[in-house]
């Protein structure tokens, strides 16, 4: 007996017409497991950085479907400043 299951991917709707680049980068993403972080003012809401843009995602909890929300362009001025450290 085979216990191994194979997940499918979610089901992904983009809610603003993105660019159909931009919607395989992020099924690309999803399906890979890339970090999502957490938006921490809206439940099930989530950002998953891609190679030069963020995108903006509801998760519904049972996993089954992912909507797009949004896209914007990597900042990677902000990024450095947000991994700066001071030392002690």
């Amino acid at each position: 007996m085979n216990n191994s299951v194979h997940k499918q991917p979610p089901l992904l709707e983009d809610l603003r017409n993105h660019s159909s680049e931009r919607v395989s980068e992020l099924r690309l993403l999803l399906q890979i497991g890339a970090p999502l972080r957490p938006d921490r003012r809206r439940p099930g809401f989530f950002e998953v950085d891609g190679e030069s843009s963020v995108f903006y995602i509801f998760k519904y909890p049972t996993g089954t479907k992912v909507l797009l929300l949004g896209v914007w362009e990597r900042d990677p001025v902000a990024e450095l400043a947000g991994c700066t450290c001071s030392a002690a």
